[in-house]
């Protein structure tokens, strides 16, 4: 039996089994093939073709396509792979879809601080015994006083729950997370 696909207007796309699963509404947006897919979304706006590409579980997000050919490539290739033996399935229409490997991990990466990050380096910083300065916090980020202040207030008191302590040091202002 061949794969037919639907993308919904919400940007996901869907496994359909049998042509009854599809409403009138979507028998339009569906594909079975790399050229369906192609004419099909012709006349989109890439930003619909990167969101439809964010949407598809285990899949590196990406902020734009280098051009249509190769959005519709890789996005053919992703729903072969997902819709295969080896991955998960993809969601029937009748399914709500699986949240993304890179979803389902943010929310502990937005409470923790990510790898390589601006975020996880003030962290470090911080968290060192003596605390850090406003000057080290600019340097380690590129940011101006009045961001770091913002990030701290916003992100690490307000977000991640953690107790900032400010105080002078030598003339200095210094910032420290709170035991």
């Amino acid at each position: 039996m061949m794969k037919v696909f639907s993308i919904t207007p919400d940007n996901h796309v869907v496994a359909i089994s049998s042509a009854e699963q599809l409403s009138e509404e979507a028998a339009n947006d569906r594909f079975g093939n790399p050229e369906e897919l192609n004419k099909l979304v012709q006349n989109w706006p890439s930003a619909r073709l990167v969101a439809i590409w964010n949407s598809l579980p285990d899949v590196e997000p990406v902020r734009k396509f280098r051009d249509r050919t190769t959005a519709v490539r890789r996005i053919w290739e992703a729903v072969q792979k997902v819709d295969g033996k080896g991955g998960q399935p993809a969601p029937t229409a009748t399914e709500k879809r699986p949240r993304s490997a890179h979803q389902a991990s943010n929310d502990k990466q937005r409470a923790t601080g990510r790898r390589g990050t601006k975020s996880e380096r003030v962290l470090a910083l911080l968290r060192q015994p003596g605390g850090a300065t406003l000057k080290a916090l600019m340097r380690a980020t590129a940011w101006q006083a009045h961001s770091v202040r913002g990030f701290l207030s916003g992100q690490v008191n307000k977000k991640m729950k953690l107790k900032v302590k400010s105080f002078e040091r030598d003339g200095e202002r210094v910032y420290a997370i709170q035991h």
